[in-house]
Protein backbone atom coordinates (compact mmCIF):
# COMPACT_ATOMS: atom_id res chain seq x y z
CA UNK A 1 0.00 0.00 0.00
CA UNK A 2 2.71 2.72 -0.48
CA UNK A 3 1.28 3.70 -3.47
CA UNK A 4 0.46 6.80 -1.43
CA UNK A 5 4.01 8.51 -1.94
CA UNK A 6 3.19 8.36 -6.16
CA UNK A 7 0.11 11.15 -5.32
CA UNK A 8 2.27 14.01 -6.58
CA UNK A 9 1.69 13.26 -10.43
CA UNK A 10 -2.17 13.52 -9.55
CA UNK A 11 -1.74 17.21 -7.86
CA UNK A 12 -0.19 17.59 -11.23
CA UNK A 13 -2.93 16.73 -13.13
CA UNK A 14 -6.04 17.95 -11.29
CA UNK A 15 -3.96 21.31 -11.01
CA UNK A 16 -3.59 21.18 -15.21
CA UNK A 17 -7.22 20.52 -15.29
CA UNK A 18 -7.98 23.21 -13.82
CA UNK A 19 -5.89 25.87 -15.74
CA UNK A 20 -7.42 24.18 -19.37
CA UNK A 21 -10.60 24.51 -17.87
CA UNK A 22 -10.03 27.86 -17.51
CA UNK A 23 -8.30 28.22 -21.08
CA UNK A 24 -11.00 26.84 -22.46
CA UNK A 25 -13.49 29.53 -21.32
CA UNK A 26 -14.75 28.53 -18.07
CA UNK A 27 -15.78 31.04 -15.32
CA UNK A 28 -14.62 28.46 -12.56
CA UNK A 29 -13.98 24.58 -12.15
CA UNK A 30 -12.75 22.19 -10.06
CA UNK A 31 -11.25 18.75 -10.42
CA UNK A 32 -10.84 15.67 -8.90
CA UNK A 33 -8.72 12.97 -9.02
CA UNK A 34 -9.55 9.71 -7.32
CA UNK A 35 -7.10 7.07 -6.57
CA UNK A 36 -7.95 2.97 -5.64
CA UNK A 37 -6.04 -0.20 -5.01
CA UNK A 38 -7.40 -3.16 -3.91
CA UNK A 39 -6.47 -7.33 -3.51
CA UNK A 40 -9.27 -9.56 -2.15
CA UNK A 41 -9.28 -13.50 -1.34
CA UNK A 42 -12.35 -15.55 -0.97
CA UNK A 43 -12.36 -18.90 -0.30
CA UNK A 44 -14.39 -22.05 0.23
CA UNK A 45 -14.17 -25.27 2.18
CA UNK A 46 -11.12 -24.92 2.29
CA UNK A 47 -10.17 -24.08 -1.50
CA UNK A 48 -9.57 -20.93 -2.81
CA UNK A 49 -12.36 -19.55 -4.91
CA UNK A 50 -11.22 -16.03 -5.94
CA UNK A 51 -8.13 -13.56 -6.25
CA UNK A 52 -8.47 -10.46 -7.68
CA UNK A 53 -6.57 -7.04 -7.30
CA UNK A 54 -7.59 -3.78 -9.21
CA UNK A 55 -5.98 -0.34 -9.47
CA UNK A 56 -7.29 2.94 -10.98
CA UNK A 57 -6.66 6.60 -11.40
CA UNK A 58 -9.64 8.45 -12.43
CA UNK A 59 -10.16 11.71 -12.97
CA UNK A 60 -13.43 14.20 -13.25
CA UNK A 61 -13.85 18.34 -14.39
CA UNK A 62 -16.95 20.08 -13.38
CA UNK A 63 -16.90 23.75 -15.20
CA UNK A 64 -19.29 26.63 -14.55
CA UNK A 65 -19.97 29.23 -16.91
CA UNK A 66 -22.65 31.48 -14.98
CA UNK A 67 -25.12 29.49 -13.86
CA UNK A 68 -24.59 26.77 -15.84
CA UNK A 69 -22.64 23.87 -15.47
CA UNK A 70 -21.08 20.53 -16.54
CA UNK A 71 -18.76 17.58 -15.78
CA UNK A 72 -16.85 14.96 -17.52
CA UNK A 73 -14.98 12.00 -15.89
CA UNK A 74 -12.21 9.82 -17.34
CA UNK A 75 -9.13 7.54 -16.77
CA UNK A 76 -5.85 9.80 -15.41
CA UNK A 77 -4.03 9.44 -18.81
CA UNK A 78 -6.66 11.28 -20.54
CA UNK A 79 -5.82 14.69 -22.40
CA UNK A 80 -6.39 17.93 -20.14
CA UNK A 81 -6.99 19.97 -22.87
CA UNK A 82 -9.79 17.79 -24.71
CA UNK A 83 -11.67 17.29 -21.12
CA UNK A 84 -12.08 20.77 -20.72
CA UNK A 85 -13.13 21.72 -24.30
CA UNK A 86 -15.72 18.91 -24.28
CA UNK A 87 -16.54 19.82 -20.30
CA UNK A 88 -17.55 23.64 -21.42
CA UNK A 89 -18.99 22.63 -24.48
CA UNK A 90 -21.75 20.36 -22.35
CA UNK A 91 -22.18 23.45 -20.00
CA UNK A 92 -22.96 25.77 -23.11
CA UNK A 93 -26.22 23.36 -23.14
CA UNK A 94 -26.64 22.65 -20.13
CA UNK A 95 -30.07 24.41 -18.42
CA UNK A 96 -29.21 27.06 -15.95
CA UNK A 97 -29.25 26.11 -12.33
CA UNK A 98 -28.39 28.91 -9.59
CA UNK A 99 -27.60 26.35 -6.59
CA UNK A 100 -24.50 24.69 -8.45
CA UNK A 101 -21.20 26.69 -7.51
CA UNK A 102 -17.43 26.65 -6.02
CA UNK A 103 -17.76 26.37 -2.07
CA UNK A 104 -17.48 29.61 -0.68
CA UNK A 105 -13.66 30.53 -0.57
CA UNK A 106 -13.45 31.35 2.86
CA UNK A 107 -14.75 28.12 3.91
CA UNK A 108 -11.96 25.83 2.39
CA UNK A 109 -9.61 23.98 4.01
CA UNK A 110 -6.66 26.16 5.09
CA UNK A 111 -4.32 23.85 6.21
CA UNK A 112 -4.97 19.44 5.87
CA UNK A 113 -5.12 17.44 9.20
CA UNK A 114 -3.12 14.50 9.54
CA UNK A 115 -6.19 11.90 10.65
CA UNK A 116 -4.12 8.87 10.51
CA UNK A 117 -6.00 7.34 7.72
CA UNK A 118 -3.20 5.43 6.36
CA UNK A 119 -1.77 2.17 7.11
CA UNK A 120 1.36 1.50 5.06
CA UNK A 121 1.26 -2.80 5.89
CA UNK A 122 1.95 -4.28 2.61
CA UNK A 123 -0.03 -7.93 2.54
CA UNK A 124 0.36 -10.34 0.28
CA UNK A 125 -2.12 -12.39 -1.97
CA UNK A 126 -0.73 -15.11 0.30
CA UNK A 127 -1.31 -13.49 3.36
CA UNK A 128 -4.92 -12.52 2.72
CA UNK A 129 -5.30 -16.76 1.23
CA UNK A 130 -4.15 -17.88 4.62
CA UNK A 131 -6.55 -15.62 6.95
CA UNK A 132 -9.21 -16.46 5.03
CA UNK A 133 -8.49 -20.15 5.47
CA UNK A 134 -7.89 -19.70 9.10
CA UNK A 135 -11.50 -18.32 9.48
CA UNK A 136 -13.36 -20.51 7.58
CA UNK A 137 -11.05 -23.32 9.60
CA UNK A 138 -12.18 -21.80 12.93
CA UNK A 139 -15.79 -21.21 12.15
CA UNK A 140 -16.39 -24.75 10.65
CA UNK A 141 -14.75 -26.14 14.00
CA UNK A 142 -17.96 -24.68 16.32
CA UNK A 143 -20.01 -27.84 17.12
CA UNK A 144 -23.31 -27.73 14.45
CA UNK A 145 -21.82 -25.93 11.79
CA UNK A 146 -22.29 -27.88 8.89
CA UNK A 147 -20.99 -25.76 5.48
CA UNK A 148 -19.55 -22.79 4.50
CA UNK A 149 -21.21 -19.73 2.45
CA UNK A 150 -17.56 -18.50 2.33
CA UNK A 151 -14.59 -16.46 3.53
CA UNK A 152 -12.91 -13.57 2.59
CA UNK A 153 -9.41 -11.21 3.46
CA UNK A 154 -9.24 -7.85 1.77
CA UNK A 155 -6.30 -4.66 1.91
CA UNK A 156 -7.57 -1.77 -0.27
CA UNK A 157 -6.34 1.80 -0.54
CA UNK A 158 -8.09 5.06 -1.86
CA UNK A 159 -8.33 8.61 -2.03
CA UNK A 160 -8.42 11.91 -3.68
CA UNK A 161 -6.50 15.07 -4.92
CA UNK A 162 -8.59 18.24 -5.37
CA UNK A 163 -8.09 21.41 -7.08
CA UNK A 164 -10.11 24.47 -7.28
CA UNK A 165 -9.99 27.60 -9.36
CA UNK A 166 -10.09 29.82 -6.62
CA UNK A 167 -6.53 28.20 -5.37
CA UNK A 168 -7.15 24.89 -3.53
CA UNK A 169 -5.40 22.26 -3.59
CA UNK A 170 -5.69 19.15 -1.33
CA UNK A 171 -5.28 15.41 -1.22
CA UNK A 172 -5.74 12.52 1.70
CA UNK A 173 -5.57 8.88 1.27
CA UNK A 174 -7.06 6.05 3.51
CA UNK A 175 -6.50 2.59 3.70
CA UNK A 176 -8.53 -0.44 4.62
CA UNK A 177 -8.74 -4.15 5.55
CA UNK A 178 -11.38 -6.01 5.80
CA UNK A 179 -12.34 -9.88 7.37
CA UNK A 180 -15.51 -11.44 6.94
CA UNK A 181 -16.51 -15.19 7.68
CA UNK A 182 -20.14 -16.72 6.24
CA UNK A 183 -20.87 -20.54 7.44
CA UNK A 184 -23.97 -22.44 7.78
CA UNK A 185 -25.28 -24.48 10.53
CA UNK A 186 -28.22 -27.58 10.67
CA UNK A 187 -29.31 -29.44 7.82
CA UNK A 188 -32.11 -29.82 5.33
CA UNK A 189 -35.33 -27.38 5.88
CA UNK A 190 -33.77 -26.50 9.21
CA UNK A 191 -30.19 -24.56 8.30
CA UNK A 192 -29.75 -21.49 9.35
CA UNK A 193 -26.77 -18.90 8.39
CA UNK A 194 -24.84 -16.13 10.24
CA UNK A 195 -21.61 -14.08 9.17
CA UNK A 196 -19.41 -12.01 11.12
CA UNK A 197 -17.07 -9.47 10.24
CA UNK A 198 -14.02 -6.74 10.37
CA UNK A 199 -13.39 -3.57 9.05
CA UNK A 200 -10.56 -1.01 10.20
CA UNK A 201 -8.47 1.20 8.64
CA UNK A 202 -4.94 0.04 10.30
CA UNK A 203 -4.28 -3.73 10.15
CA UNK A 204 -3.63 -4.11 13.67
CA UNK A 205 -6.94 -2.98 14.65
CA UNK A 206 -8.71 -5.62 12.84
CA UNK A 207 -10.05 -8.76 14.67
CA UNK A 208 -8.24 -11.69 15.24
CA UNK A 209 -9.50 -14.54 12.48
CA UNK A 210 -10.36 -17.77 15.15
CA UNK A 211 -12.17 -15.16 16.84
CA UNK A 212 -14.32 -13.93 13.90
CA UNK A 213 -14.48 -17.60 12.68
CA UNK A 214 -15.67 -18.50 16.24
CA UNK A 215 -18.56 -16.13 16.25
CA UNK A 216 -19.56 -16.58 13.04
CA UNK A 217 -19.98 -20.01 13.82
CA UNK A 218 -22.09 -19.44 17.00
CA UNK A 219 -23.98 -17.06 15.62
CA UNK A 220 -25.41 -19.64 13.43
CA UNK A 221 -25.95 -22.16 15.61
CA UNK A 222 -27.76 -20.14 17.71
CA UNK A 223 -30.41 -19.56 15.60
CA UNK A 224 -31.29 -23.70 14.93
CA UNK A 225 -35.22 -24.22 15.61
CA UNK A 226 -36.10 -21.02 14.81
CA UNK A 227 -39.89 -20.59 14.45
CA UNK A 228 -42.33 -17.85 14.15
CA UNK A 229 -43.47 -15.40 17.06
CA UNK A 230 -47.34 -14.66 17.45
CA UNK A 231 -48.83 -11.29 15.61
CA UNK A 232 -49.22 -9.07 17.92
CA UNK A 233 -48.08 -5.84 19.19
CA UNK A 234 -44.31 -5.45 20.09
CA UNK A 235 -40.97 -4.01 21.88
CA UNK A 236 -38.12 -4.39 19.95
CA UNK A 237 -34.85 -4.52 21.08
CA UNK A 238 -32.20 -4.21 17.89
CA UNK A 239 -28.47 -5.38 18.18
CA UNK A 240 -26.15 -3.00 17.28
CA UNK A 241 -25.77 -4.77 13.63
CA UNK A 242 -29.28 -3.61 12.79
CA UNK A 243 -29.38 -0.81 14.80
CA UNK A 244 -26.52 0.93 12.73
CA UNK A 245 -28.98 0.35 9.83
CA UNK A 246 -31.69 2.37 12.17
CA UNK A 247 -28.82 5.16 12.60
CA UNK A 248 -28.75 5.36 8.43
CA UNK A 249 -32.29 5.79 8.12
CA UNK A 250 -31.98 8.53 10.48
CA UNK A 251 -28.99 10.33 8.75
CA UNK A 252 -31.09 9.78 5.08
CA UNK A 253 -33.53 11.78 7.20
CA UNK A 254 -31.92 14.80 7.39
CA UNK A 255 -29.90 14.49 4.66
CA UNK A 256 -30.06 18.47 2.82
CA UNK A 257 -30.55 17.25 -0.37
CA UNK A 258 -33.34 15.10 0.31
CA UNK A 259 -34.72 17.98 2.38
CA UNK A 260 -34.67 20.07 -0.48
CA UNK A 261 -36.63 17.72 -2.50
CA UNK A 262 -38.99 17.33 -0.29
CA UNK A 263 -38.69 13.73 -0.05
CA UNK A 264 -37.41 13.05 4.02
CA UNK A 265 -40.50 12.62 5.98
CA UNK A 266 -38.54 14.95 8.57
CA UNK A 267 -38.21 17.74 6.09
CA UNK A 268 -40.60 20.19 8.10
CA UNK A 269 -38.86 19.57 11.80
CA UNK A 270 -35.95 21.80 12.00
CA UNK A 271 -35.45 22.88 15.31
CA UNK A 272 -38.53 20.50 16.67
CA UNK A 273 -38.38 17.19 18.32
CA UNK A 274 -38.34 14.19 16.46
CA UNK A 275 -36.67 11.42 18.81
CA UNK A 276 -37.00 10.69 22.52
CA UNK A 277 -35.05 12.93 25.02
CA UNK A 278 -32.53 10.22 25.47
CA UNK A 279 -31.43 10.66 21.85
CA UNK A 280 -28.20 12.29 20.72
CA UNK A 281 -26.73 12.00 17.63
CA UNK A 282 -23.14 13.56 16.67
CA UNK A 283 -21.14 13.16 13.58
CA UNK A 284 -17.34 13.80 13.13
CA UNK A 285 -15.35 13.86 9.70
CA UNK A 286 -12.32 14.55 11.30
CA UNK A 287 -11.77 11.70 14.08
CA UNK A 288 -8.63 9.69 14.14
CA UNK A 289 -8.67 7.17 12.51
CA UNK A 290 -12.58 7.28 11.88
CA UNK A 291 -13.95 4.30 9.30
CA UNK A 292 -15.55 7.55 7.48
CA UNK A 293 -13.08 10.79 8.66
CA UNK A 294 -11.80 13.12 5.93
CA UNK A 295 -9.61 16.44 6.20
CA UNK A 296 -11.49 18.36 3.79
CA UNK A 297 -15.05 16.87 1.67
CA UNK A 298 -15.32 16.43 -1.74
CA UNK A 299 -15.51 20.61 -2.66
CA UNK A 300 -12.53 21.55 -0.28
CA UNK A 301 -14.69 22.47 3.47
CA UNK A 302 -12.96 20.91 6.49
CA UNK A 303 -16.17 20.09 8.36
CA UNK A 304 -16.21 19.97 12.19
CA UNK A 305 -17.40 17.75 14.73
CA UNK A 306 -21.72 18.43 14.84
CA UNK A 307 -24.57 17.54 17.29
CA UNK A 308 -27.50 16.87 14.95
CA UNK A 309 -30.11 15.62 17.43
CA UNK A 310 -29.89 17.42 20.71
CA UNK A 311 -31.81 15.03 23.23
CA UNK A 312 -33.83 14.69 20.62
CA UNK A 313 -34.28 18.16 18.74
CA UNK A 314 -33.07 18.39 15.22
CA UNK A 315 -30.18 20.78 14.75
CA UNK A 316 -28.84 20.35 11.25
CA UNK A 317 -28.91 18.81 8.11
CA UNK A 318 -26.26 17.55 6.23
CA UNK A 319 -24.81 20.00 3.90
CA UNK A 320 -23.33 20.18 0.67
CA UNK A 321 -22.88 24.03 -1.28
CA UNK A 322 -25.54 23.12 -3.37
CA UNK A 323 -27.84 21.41 -1.06
CA UNK A 324 -27.63 24.16 1.30
CA UNK A 325 -27.86 26.90 -0.90
CA UNK A 326 -31.32 25.28 -2.41
CA UNK A 327 -32.26 25.69 1.49
CA UNK A 328 -30.69 29.41 1.95
CA UNK A 329 -27.95 27.88 4.51
CA UNK A 330 -24.67 27.63 4.17
CA UNK A 331 -22.33 24.04 3.73
CA UNK A 332 -21.21 22.38 6.95
CA UNK A 333 -18.50 20.49 4.46
CA UNK A 334 -20.80 17.44 4.32
CA UNK A 335 -20.01 17.36 0.52
CA UNK A 336 -19.07 14.20 -1.11
CA UNK A 337 -17.74 13.16 -4.60
CA UNK A 338 -19.28 10.88 -6.05
CA UNK A 339 -17.91 10.41 -9.75
CA UNK A 340 -18.08 13.99 -10.32
CA UNK A 341 -21.10 14.84 -8.71
CA UNK A 342 -21.22 16.41 -5.11
CA UNK A 343 -23.99 15.37 -2.87
CA UNK A 344 -24.34 15.68 1.12
CA UNK A 345 -23.49 12.72 3.39
CA UNK A 346 -22.84 11.56 7.06
CA UNK A 347 -19.06 11.04 8.19
CA UNK A 348 -18.32 9.42 11.48
CA UNK A 349 -22.20 9.20 12.67
CA UNK A 350 -22.94 7.87 16.20
CA UNK A 351 -26.25 7.80 18.13
CA UNK A 352 -24.85 8.19 21.66
CA UNK A 353 -24.79 5.61 24.05
CA UNK A 354 -27.08 5.75 27.01
CA UNK A 355 -26.99 4.22 30.73
CA UNK A 356 -28.40 1.07 30.73
CA UNK A 357 -26.89 -2.05 29.15
CA UNK A 358 -28.00 -4.29 27.16
CA UNK A 359 -28.44 -6.85 29.38
CA UNK A 360 -30.56 -4.84 31.54
CA UNK A 361 -32.94 -4.20 28.98
CA UNK A 362 -33.61 -7.49 28.35
CA UNK A 363 -34.22 -7.79 31.67
CA UNK A 364 -36.47 -5.02 32.01
CA UNK A 365 -38.82 -7.13 29.65
CA UNK A 366 -41.43 -9.90 30.41
CA UNK A 367 -41.70 -10.26 26.66
CA UNK A 368 -40.49 -8.43 23.42
CA UNK A 369 -38.42 -9.32 20.25
CA UNK A 370 -34.45 -8.98 20.04
CA UNK A 371 -33.84 -8.39 16.62
CA UNK A 372 -30.04 -9.75 14.70
CA UNK A 373 -31.17 -9.35 10.87
CA UNK A 374 -32.89 -7.31 8.62
CA UNK A 375 -34.08 -8.09 5.28
CA UNK A 376 -36.17 -5.83 2.37
CA UNK A 377 -36.53 -2.71 1.39
CA UNK A 378 -39.49 -1.56 3.22
CA UNK A 379 -38.97 1.70 3.95
CA UNK A 380 -40.44 4.49 2.93
CA UNK A 381 -38.20 8.04 2.82
CA UNK A 382 -40.80 10.43 1.81
CA UNK A 383 -43.55 9.13 4.50
CA UNK A 384 -41.41 7.18 7.45
CA UNK A 385 -43.53 4.03 6.75
CA UNK A 386 -40.92 0.96 7.49
CA UNK A 387 -41.89 -2.66 7.46
CA UNK A 388 -38.69 -5.29 7.35
CA UNK A 389 -38.24 -8.64 7.37
CA UNK A 390 -36.82 -9.71 10.77
CA UNK A 391 -34.94 -12.43 12.81
CA UNK A 392 -33.53 -12.77 15.99
CA UNK A 393 -34.42 -14.78 19.55
CA UNK A 394 -38.06 -14.08 21.27
CA UNK A 395 -37.40 -12.42 25.18
CA UNK A 396 -39.43 -14.23 27.94
CA UNK A 397 -38.99 -13.27 31.90
CA UNK A 398 -36.48 -11.28 30.72
CA UNK A 399 -34.13 -13.71 29.22
CA UNK A 400 -33.54 -14.83 25.58
CA UNK A 401 -35.51 -17.54 25.18
CA UNK A 402 -35.50 -19.05 21.55
CA UNK A 403 -34.65 -18.00 18.36
CA UNK A 404 -37.43 -16.67 15.96
CA UNK A 405 -37.55 -16.29 12.17
CA UNK A 406 -40.02 -15.26 9.28
CA UNK A 407 -41.68 -12.79 10.75
CA UNK A 408 -42.34 -8.94 9.68
CA UNK A 409 -41.87 -5.92 12.55
CA UNK A 410 -43.55 -2.59 11.29
CA UNK A 411 -44.22 0.97 12.44
CA UNK A 412 -43.29 4.49 11.46
CA UNK A 413 -39.24 6.20 12.00
CA UNK A 414 -41.38 8.86 13.36
CA UNK A 415 -42.71 6.75 16.12
CA UNK A 416 -39.72 4.80 16.75
CA UNK A 417 -37.48 7.79 16.96
CA UNK A 418 -39.49 9.28 19.53
CA UNK A 419 -39.64 5.52 21.28
CA UNK A 420 -36.31 5.11 20.98
CA UNK A 421 -33.94 4.15 24.23
CA UNK A 422 -30.00 3.83 23.69
CA UNK A 423 -27.98 1.50 25.74
CA UNK A 424 -24.50 1.71 26.96
CA UNK A 425 -22.84 -0.40 24.08
CA UNK A 426 -21.61 2.25 21.34
CA UNK A 427 -18.95 1.10 19.49
CA UNK A 428 -17.39 3.70 17.36
CA UNK A 429 -15.82 1.40 14.74
CA UNK A 430 -18.17 2.12 11.95
CA UNK A 431 -18.60 4.91 9.55
CA UNK A 432 -22.24 4.82 11.38
CA UNK A 433 -22.57 3.35 14.79
CA UNK A 434 -25.11 2.77 17.31
CA UNK A 435 -25.43 1.21 20.57
CA UNK A 436 -27.85 -1.39 21.21
CA UNK A 437 -31.77 -0.04 21.09
CA UNK A 438 -35.20 -0.11 22.31
CA UNK A 439 -38.30 0.34 21.00
CA UNK A 440 -41.50 -0.07 22.04
CA UNK A 441 -44.83 0.24 20.39
CA UNK A 442 -43.80 -2.00 16.92
CA UNK A 443 -46.32 -4.45 15.04
CA UNK A 444 -44.78 -7.92 14.83
CA UNK A 445 -46.78 -10.42 12.09
CA UNK A 446 -45.64 -13.68 12.75
CA UNK A 447 -48.39 -16.61 13.10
Amino acid sequence: MNQKIDSSSLADLVARLVDAAKRAGADASDAVAVRSRSTSVSVRLGKVENTEAAESDDVSLRVFLGNRTASVSANAASDPASLAERAVAMAKASPEDPHQRLADQALLARSIRNLDLFDPTELSAETLREDALAMEEAAMAVSGVTNSSGSGASVGMGGLVLATSHGFLGEYMATRFSRSVSVIAGEGTGMERDYEYSSRLHFADLDQVAEIGRKAGERATRRLGARKARTGPVTVIYDPRVARGIAGHLAGAINGASVARKTSFLRDMMGKKVASAGITVTDDPLKLRGQSSRPFDGEGVQGESMTMVDRGVLGHWFLSTSAASELGLQTNGRGVRASSSVSPSSTNLAIEPGDRSPEEMIRSLKSGFYVTEVFGQGVNMVTGEYSRGASGFWIENGELAWPVSEVTIAANLKDMFLNMVPASDLDRNFGTAAPTLLIEGMTLAGE
